[in-house]
């Protein structure tokens, strides 16, 4: 059986080490997980209350439409319902805009490194890729916007940008919004939206109003600690909404996940003490880094890209050993470093001896 020819030269996402695994090879009862950027403070405890009673009629379909969470979300975001798109995380919203926009003779245009889900995806549908190299971490916007030409379609914007942290600043996003086609989506990716500083955050709902080709995509998998759960969203005009709800899977969010979801929007205590403590333990990092010579990128999400003297290999390796999980730079596109999801204060500090230790040896 012949698949696309694309798929030859593919290979499937490698997901970071489990802590299952990780425990058998090196032979260690406890591991500390920082690599996938999960919440180390877990979710709101009413989800977890109300888990147990969600569990009726499981041999039901869940609601398509996703009523109650579509109703929530536009009241909280003061959007019109029919301008949001759900999924199964926001993975599958640029799954379903690639597979909405993007085909053979078409390009698309994206930063690297980032998030290399709009590259695979964009792959499958057999679209040109025009990589634009970040500077200092940051999107490179200016040279983005002369890479566009004729044939390009869709536009990636991950502010912050996974793997380095880095925020597009305001002005500098509405210059480029200003100075695109408007027949080109612009997708701005905000997966990391509510761990970013209060005063730089941008009113990227007001964008979605004013700039008709915009897309904002966010998840509740991140500060709402949902990521098992997988629920993701889009927010755009009512005229891209309709396209990718047709793309859309009828039933691809789960009762459960659905409200879940709208419990976890409503839980503002929660959102704000990990708003908080991911603040605190991040500066501490920083603080170390500086103490001891590692240059790192800006970052307003919940991890930091450190760059190390060394491969990002040798120092993930090693901290594996010692039960701590971070993601090599190497696997991302971004040799010589690590990305390092910010965790608990106990075992930020416990790594830092890690990291020193490794460092003494270098």
């Amino acid at each position: 059986m012949q698949a696309k020819q694309v798929f030859q030269s593919m290979s499937p996402y490698t997901p970071g080490k489990q802590i299952e695994d990780v425990k058998k090879e090196y032979g260690l009862n406890q591991i500390v997980k920082l690599a996938s950027n999960e919440n180390p403070f877990g979710y709101s405890s009413k989800v977890k209350k109300a888990i147990p009673q969600m569990l009726d009629h499981l041999e039901i379909y869940p609601d398509g439409y996703a009523k109650q969470l579509r109703d929530g979300l536009a009241s909280k975001l003061e959007i019109n319902e029919e301008q949001l798109t759900f999924g199964c995380g926001s993975d599958e919203i640029v799954d379903i805009i690639c597979r909405s926009y993007l085909e053979k003779g078409t390009n698309t245009i994206m930063a690297t490194p980032t998030f290399p889900q709009y590259k695979h995806n964009a792959l499958i549908q057999g679209a040109e890729i025009i990589e634009v190299p970040l500077i200092n971490g940051y999107h490179d916007l200016p040279a983005m916007l002369d890479a566009i030409n004729q044939q390009t379609k869709v536009i990636w914007l991950c502010s912050p940008n996974n793997p380095t942290g880095s925020l597009i600043p305001k002005d500098e996003l509405i210059n480029f919004l200003d100075n695109c086609p408007s027949n080109i989506i612009v997708v701005l990716d905000e997966a990391y939206y509510e761990y970013i500083e209060r005063s730089k955050k941008p009113d990227s709902i007001s964008l979605v109003q004013k700039y008709a080709n915009l897309v904002v995509l966010r998840t509740f998998s991140k500060a709402y600690g949902l990521a098992n759960l997988r629920v993701g969203y889009s927010i755009a005009s009512e005229e891209i909404t309709t396209i990718l709800n047709i793309t859309r899977g009828p039933f691809n969010t789960t009762s459960i996940s659905q409200l879940s979801a709208l419990m976890a929007l409503e839980d503002e205590d929660f959102l704000e003490e990990t708003y908080k403590r991911n603040i605190e333990n991040k500066v501490a990092f920083m603080e170390f880094c500086n103490e001891v010579g590692l240059d790192y990128y800006d970052s307003e999400a919940n991890f930091l890209f450190v760059k190390l003297p060394t491969s990002g290999d040798q120092l993930f390796e090693f901290l594996l050993t010692k039960g701590f999980i971070v993601r090599s730079g190497e696997a991302l596109g971004h040799p010589n470093g690590v990305r390092i999801t910010i965790g608990s204060k106990e075992n930020m500090e416990v790594l830092q001896q890690r990291i020193k230790e490794f460092l003494a040896n270098v």
